[in-house]
């Protein structure tokens, strides 16, 4: 038996649908659940065996609920199969759930409310979705599950009494005691009882996908009607995982509700540090229980605020809440919505909690920029700021096969940019691969002399663009680092890429774009070339001036050269492209990844002296989760200001082998 609420249990059949081709007579492929608007959840291998070598393929989803009954066309939005699926292969837990997005917009159905916690303490759930018949129909069916086990990060054991019908998989697991959705179902053990579901917090795989996502879930429940007992959080308030709100003490569902709704508003987290630490500060100091997942989003941090199968305290999440707040103030955000509500929620609580919410303070660390100039992201150094810049000039040696360079060091700290303080410009040159060993001690000198204690000085380094797909963030350039300083030169300080041969006075068209892009409202992902189009000038000049060409193939050679020549030609200062392989056949999954990204990284940021030190942090982040297939670990960065152009050649003759 359990204690799950009938109401709530509706509700999560109502969002739940059958999933196949729509062809009569053919059976059900599986089950999925919305979790936002138009967009669905269900198991990888639900698909993948129809999707095989055509992901592009239109499906049907549909329920007795949705549609008047109708089917809806859909179509595979994402999957975190990695590479290409094999007939009959067994789909890891952590690869084993895929995004599904209906063709039509605007389609009304309900949504699941998917639990924000990190851990989950077990129990009963149910189980519900939908299962082939022999005759082909398709039946709804139900069972009741008890969690009492787990397989690494992202697996949900169930006890042996459970059992679960063939072709179940991709139903949602709702937790009784929250009234939550927890898990998706994805197997049962073949000829027993039992089986295994993948926990929600696997979504968090998708990476900006999720992000958006989940804001997407957050904003629909906080906007939708709240007619109570007709709704996930009036009922969820009636069940023994509310706790009691006595008081205004007590964090209840409808505070939940609110707070992850406008939390949904507030930009992006710029990494996994400043979650974590602000929601150790809000627990009092004390860091989260081990074991749980690192947290990406606001969201995440709000699910470290639980204490085991207990409800969060009030002073706990409201301190959370203000303690946001003060972050996206000090980097120049405008969370009034925010900070409205969490004034108005403090009026029902003790004096003693709206003192520590109202006195909240950053966490040491999180505000240093802040005092130093306003904002927590530290900008980049334009002319006349006082700021300092290491600059490496990279020039080929004409005609030699293989290719060698010349290299020349410079430090633009406002006074004598022309006079190099390293050198070498004669001689055979220097291999690529040799580069950074070469360049080691003349660049440990010059950062030795020029960071200040917090803030190393930015690199940029200044090459032609046939040789824009040096990994340059990946340069180590040290042996052996100290344990609080990365070796990675990308993750310890901010590196961009310029062209070399925009030396000298600034061309017009270069100034006037750059101008352009430094005074629009935000910044946006222009994907480059458009999909399934070839590049043309065209595509680069009429671009808005917010736009950054962003490119998910290298820019040194093919597509990705054409692409780049045409944005330099353009007056393009700012672009950003993956300096790994991409593949012949065309765009992956990898690629849209990327893209998302890129767009999420761009709309977060105000104005481009920002976007180097927001790129660096998330390399940051990479490099401490070792996430070796993030959307970004091979990005480049060129950041190209005319305001601060390169010293013109100097003309004298060189040495040339």
């Amino acid at each position: 038996m359990t204690d799950s609420d009938p109401v709530i249990e509706a509700l999560a059949r109502a969002a739940t649908v059958r999933i196949g081709s729509g062809v009569a007579g053919e059976p059900a492929w599986g089950t999925g659940f919305f979790v936002a608007p138009g967009s669905l959840l269900t198991c990888a291998h639900v698909l993948a065996p129809h999707l095989r070598g055509r992901r592009d393929r239109v499906f049907q989803v549909g329920g007795s609920e949705l549609n008047g009954g109708q089917p809806l066309e859909a179509v595979l939005e994402r999957w975190l199969l990695e590479g290409e699926p094999g007939p009959e292969q067994r789909v890891p837990v952590e690869q084993d759930l895929a995004l599904v997005r209906l063709v039509e917009s605007g389609v009304e159905h309900e949504c699941v409310w998917l639990t924000d916690r990190t851990d989950y303490p077990g129990g009963h759930g149910v189980v519900q979705g939908y299962r082939p018949r022999e005759d082909g129909r398709t039946v709804r069916w139900k069972a009741a599950a008890l969690i009492n086990g787990f397989d690494d990060d992202y697996g949900l054991r169930f006890r042996p009494e459970a059992e679960f019908p063939r072709g179940g998989s991709g139903s949602p697991v709702l937790d009784a005691h929250s009234g939550a959705v927890v898990g998706v179902l994805k197997s049962r053990r073949v000829g027993r009882d039992g089986g295994m579901a993948i926990a929600a917090t696997a979504l968090r795989r998708f990476g900006p996908l999720c992000q958006a996502l989940m804001a997407a879930h957050d904003r629909w429940h906080g906007e939708h009607p709240k007619i109570s007992g007709h709704n996930w959080i009036e009922r969820q308030h009636q069940l023994p995982g509310a706790g009691v709100h006595t008081g205004g003490e007590q964090w209840s569902p409808r505070d939940r509700r609110e707070a992850l709704s406008l939390l949904a508003t507030v930009h992006p987290p710029d990494g996994i540090r400043p979650v974590a630490e602000i929601a150790k500060k809000a627990r009092g100091g004390v860091a989260a229980p081990p074991g749980q997942l690192r947290p990406y989003t606001w969201r995440d941090g709000h699910g470290l605020l639980y204490e085991a199968g207990q409800p969060v305290a009030a002073i706990a999440a409201l301190h959370y809440l203000q303690l946001v707040v003060e972050y996206e103030r000090a980097r120049g955000g405008d969370p009034e919505a925010l900070s409205a509500w969490v004034g108005h929620r403090l009026q029902e609580v003790p004096r003693i909690v709206h003192t520590v919410v109202t006195e909240a303070s950053l966490p040491p660390g999180l505000g240093r920029a802040a005092a130093e100039d306003g904002r927590i992201i530290t900008r980049y150094p334009g002319p006349g700021d006082g700021g300092v810049v290491v600059i490496v000039e990279l020039e080929p040696v004409t005609d030699a096969h293989p290719t060698r360079f010349y290299w020349r060091l410079r430090v633009d700290d406002g006074h004598d940019l022309n006079e190099p303080l390293h050198e070498e410009q004669t001689g055979d040159g220097v291999p690529p691969e040799r580069l950074v060993q070469e360049l080691r001690g003349p660049l440990a000198e010059i950062f030795a002399s020029v960071d200040a204690p917090g803030a190393p000085a930015p690199l940029e380094v200044a090459l032609p663009a046939d040789h824009f797909d040096t990994a340059v963030h990946r340069w180590q350039l040290t042996d052996m680092a100290r344990l609080h300083h990365p070796a990675y030169v990308g993750v310890r300080r901010m590196v961009v890429l310029r062209d070399i041969t925009r030396r000298g006075e600034p061309d017009p068209v270069w100034f006037r774009r750059w101008e352009a892009t430094a005074t629009a409202e935000s910044l946006t992902a222009c994907r480059t070339p458009p999909l399934l189009q070839v590049p043309r000038p065209r595509h680069f000049a009429e671009m808005a001036p917010s736009a950054v060409p962003v490119l998910c193939r290298p820019a040194g050679s093919g597509v990705g050269r054409r692409a780049i020549g045409m944005a330099l030609a353009a007056g393009h200062g700012i672009a950003l492209w993956h300096t790994d392989s991409h593949p012949d056949h065309g765009c992956t999954d990898f690629c849209d990844e990327l893209h998302t990204g890129a767009a999420l990284l761009l709309r977060g940021t105000a104005g481009p002296r920002e976007l180097p030190d927001r790129l660096r942090r998330i390399r940051d982040d990479i490099s401490g989760t070792r996430h070796s297939g993030h959307w970004a670990e091979g990005v480049a960065l060129l950041y190209d200001d005319p305001s601060r152009p390169l010293p013109a050649d100097d003309g004298f003759p060189v040495d040339s082998p």
